[in-house]
């Protein structure tokens, strides 16, 4: 008797492991430091990981991290923010009006309450009359450039340092703090920093420049983003804010108060820009018209690079905050960031080609050829190249990360109380 064996019992695949979330942060965090302390070893650009660039990046990225902040709370509860720029200007003429009278204190709730009456406008404007999104965030951030103008006239004009463009010095100073263990007691970072040995080095210097000295106001904004995460993804306002953005109409039939939502997040978006724009005031020691330089667009391109997820939003954030540091410490080492950005976009195009996306491999290949050519042929940079860097880079990572997007479904459509 024979025994057919032809047919044989599928046996199932064994689930694919994924690694939790707080692996893949640390094998990110350790990838982009072994390729910055490879980029400096290559190059011999020491300032790429030095603890001034770092201490720099955080100072230029969170203007620029809390204004995407803003717009990611606002689009996840359905309404596209593209006033974060005028919000912003807003922020910054607060701080430096209240700053140079009562201190960085007072700087803090006079940029907050700017920003958030900014963010309120545009919510009476979209969530009540039904305005377009976009152009009501272009007029806002029309109205705020001419509006801070006339109140520079008004309150600035005749002040001791003061003028139609700027305020006085701000008084006082913001109390800083250094992280436990790391960064005090004796300079272990920094005789860490000096040795120059790969990894090590270039470890302390970041750890460095990121932990020591820093401002309360950073601390509190660095945390913003963990709490806004855990808000959004762990608690039941969260669900309500992400289903106002995602399907406000079946949100509407389970009892969502759409419109107070939508509201509530319009105007902390705008409350948030303005807590951006303390840290341009600060950085400069009065307010200057025109120092936002366009940081509330560049917001909304980090808030998208990072898929409106705070980690990715903070992630891009940086990115700009490495450049801009990088421009203004060492003109002279910006053409190091070439060979950096060819190996990060060589990577990007190898993994795009396995996930089988032809128009990411193209653009990520092809630009990243370009930046080698161009780091191994180039011994130095324009000035206007330079200056120009951190908006280049913004926009080719921008290009290659957009091709694997999910913005809120809801965001930006008009929506009524009482359509469902």
């Amino acid at each position: 008797m024979t025994v057919d064996t032809s047919e044989r019992t599928a046996v199932p695949a064994a689930p694919r492991r994924r690694l939790s979330r707080g692996r893949v942060l640390l094998l990110s965090v350790a990838g982009v430091v072994l390729l910055l302390s490879l980029t400096r070893v290559v190059t011999g650009a020491d300032v790429l990981t030095s603890s001034g660039t770092a201490g720099a990046l955080l100072v230029l990225a969170l203007p620029i991290a809390l204004a995407g902040l803003g717009g990611l709370i606002a689009e996840r509860a359905g309404v596209v923010n593209i006033g974060l720029e005028g919000m912003l200007i807003l922020g910054t003429w607060g701080a430096g009006w209240a700053g140079f009278q009562w201190g960085p204190w007072a700087a803090l709730l006079a940029a907050v309450v700017g920003g958030a009456l900014g963010g309120l406008l545009h919510a009476v404007a979209t969530v009540t009359f039904g305005v377009n999104h976009i152009i009501s965030g272009v007029a806002i951030n029309l109205l705020a450039a001419g509006f801070v103008r006339f109140l520079s006239e008004l309150f600035l004009v005749g002040r001791s340092g003061g003028g139609a463009t700027q305020s006085a010095s701000i008084v006082g100073s913001v109390p800083r703090v250094s992280l436990p263990v790391l960064s005090s007691g004796p300079d272990l970072l920094g005789r860490l920093e000096a040795t120059r040995v790969p990894v090590l080095a270039d470890l302390g210097g970041l750890l460095g420049g990121l932990t020591r000295d820093v401002s309360v106001f950073q601390v509190a904004a660095v945390l913003l983003f963990p709490l806004v995460g855990w808000m959004l993804w762990r608690t039941r306002l969260g669900l309500r804010w992400r289903s106002s953005g995602e399907a406000p109409t079946a949100a509407e039939t389970l009892g969502v108060d759409v419109v107070r939502i939508r509201y509530l997040a319009v105007t902390l978006s705008g409350a948030l820009a303005g807590f951006g724009g303390l840290f341009l005031v600060l950085f400069a020691g009065r307010y200057i018209e025109g120092q936002t330089g366009g940081r509330g667009y560049i917001g909304l391109a980090a808030m998208i690079f990072g898929n409106w997820r705070p980690g990715g939003l903070l992630s891009g954030s940086l990115l700009f905050g490495f450049t801009d540091a990088l421009r203004l410490r060492a003109p002279d080492a910006v053409i190091a960031l070439l060979l950096l950005v060819a190996v990060v976009l060589l990577v990007l195009a190898v993994v795009s080609f396995v996930r089988h996306r032809r128009v990411a491999t193209v653009l990520a290949g092809a630009t990243g050829v370009v930046a080698l050519l161009g780091w191994l042929l180039l011994d130095s940079l324009p000035l206007q190249v330079v200056a120009t860097t951190p908006y280049i880079v913004t926009l080719v990572v921008l290009a290659v990360a957009s091709q694997s997007l999910r913005p809120p479904r809801a965001a930006g459509l008009p929506y009524r109380r009482g359509q469902a």
